[in-house]
């Protein structure tokens, strides 16, 4: 064991007596092409941490074959909101009450989630962060180099400071106590995530804004949320295919889109 894994382990052990349990929520809707893979990446992350892991999936109005390839470990939630903030915020209400020992996490169901994901998370948490935002990278399958180009340059123009400037529901920790303080998740059908950070961050939490854990996040054309990711990387396919626009020109799809 290097120094810093011996450090990551102390800190760890110190912290899991205040912290009991870490709950994921993954909101699904027709994934199962896809959540094979993501919880793999979550169980291989909940492998990395000394606590419990509870793992939540939301299947929210799914039509294909998403709940038989959830697996026994698993929780399942059934909806039928088909909206994304809805599904999140039924996944943390069945997964815990305003508790400071309980830890959840929020991924989605088209990700991957490196390995020390929650294990920086129960880190950040260590250090007396309440809630951890993090940052993205794109499993690029489906687009263009000039797409992925021009998406790597506007991904960039938001970091200032210690602050990365971007919001994913595909990447957020928060303590229990402090998400329900704030209201949790809104049936948004877009941005539910932006508007947790935004009354977290009106509400004085310390926030750790984490560009060290990006979690691998599809590029898929058929974006299942409107106006979501996948949407907003479609609109930089037509720009950048069609004109090659710049990244400072461009800039207004980032701020529409709510990265």
């Amino acid at each position: 064991m290097d120094v810093a894994e011996h450090l990551f382990v102390r800190q760890s052990a110190r912290v899991a007596s205040v912290l009991r349990k870490i709950v994921v929520v993954i909101p699904a809707h027709d994934e199962a092409d896809r959540l094979p893979a993501c919880l793999a990446s979550v169980a291989a992350a909940a492998d990395a941490v000394e606590l419990p892991v509870t793992v939540l999936v939301v299947l929210d109005a799914c039509a294909d074959d998403s709940e038989t390839v959830v697996g026994e470990r698993v929780w399942v939630l059934r909806v039928s909101f088909r909206n994304v903030g809805a599904a999140r915020a039924a996944g943390f209400a069945a997964a815990s009450v305003a508790d400071p020992t309980i830890w959840l996490a929020s991924t989605d169901a088209d990700c991957v989630v490196p390995r020390r994901w929650l294990a920086d998370q129960v880190a950040a948490h260590a250090r007396s962060f309440h809630a951890v935002v993090g940052t993205v990278a794109v499993d690029w399958r489906e687009h263009s180099v000039a797409t992925r180009r021009l998406y790597d340059r506007l991904y960039r123009v938001e970091a200032t400071g210690r602050r990365h400037g971007h919001v994913h529901g595909a990447n957020l920790g928060v303590r229990a106590d402090v998400y329900w303080r704030v209201g949790g998740f809104r049936a948004l059908p877009v941005g539910e995530d932006v508007d947790l950070v935004d009354r977290l961050v009106a509400a004085g939490t310390r926030l750790a804004w984490d560009d060290c854990n990006a979690v691998l996040t599809s590029d898929r054309r058929n974006g299942h949320a409107p106006g979501g990711f996948g949407d907003f990387v479609s609109t930089l396919a037509r720009d950048a295919d069609a004109a090659g626009v710049a990244a400072g020109d461009a800039k207004h799809i980032l701020d529409a889109c709510l990265l």
